[in-house]
């Protein structure tokens, strides 16, 4: 096979970093194993993040996000750890990843986890006419 899972996250630098945007990203394939049955349990990820000094490179998360598929974790557990790593490889202003997790028993999961990093503020909403 070509390509390889990995927890290698690759960035590369901001090409805004004056100024607060919000990068939007949608992993529809998400797959882990569950820990209990070992059952895969599949989601859909929903990271968005406000950059400061780098972002992340695309397909480093894709093969990142792939490299859970063998692995068994607890919905809450792989989110965070998820957010966590994103975090230590990009340190954005802000992140938040929201995992929406397919239904399993009758049962819908969703698990939102959020960084700010501790000197960035929240611009004011903007309402417009």
């Amino acid at each position: 096979m070509p390509t390889q899972p990995t927890k290698d996250l690759e960035t590369f630098p901001n090409p805004g970093p004056g100024r607060d945007y919000t990068i939007r990203i949608r992993i529809p394939e998400f797959t882990c194993l569950c820990p209990k049955t070992g059952q895969p349990d599949f989601a859909t990820l929903h990271l968005e993040y406000i950059p400061d000094q780098t972002c992340v490179e695309l397909k480093s998360l894709k093969m990142y996000v792939w490299s859970f598929r063998d692995e068994g974790a607890f919905h809450e557990a792989v989110t965070n750890r998820i957010l966590d790593d994103l975090v230590a490889a990009t340190q954005p202003r802000f992140m938040r990843l929201t995992a929406e997790f397919n239904v399993r028993g009758g049962i819908y999961t969703t698990v939102a986890a959020d960084y700010r990093h501790s000197t960035w503020t929240a611009p004011s909403l903007v309402q417009l006419p």
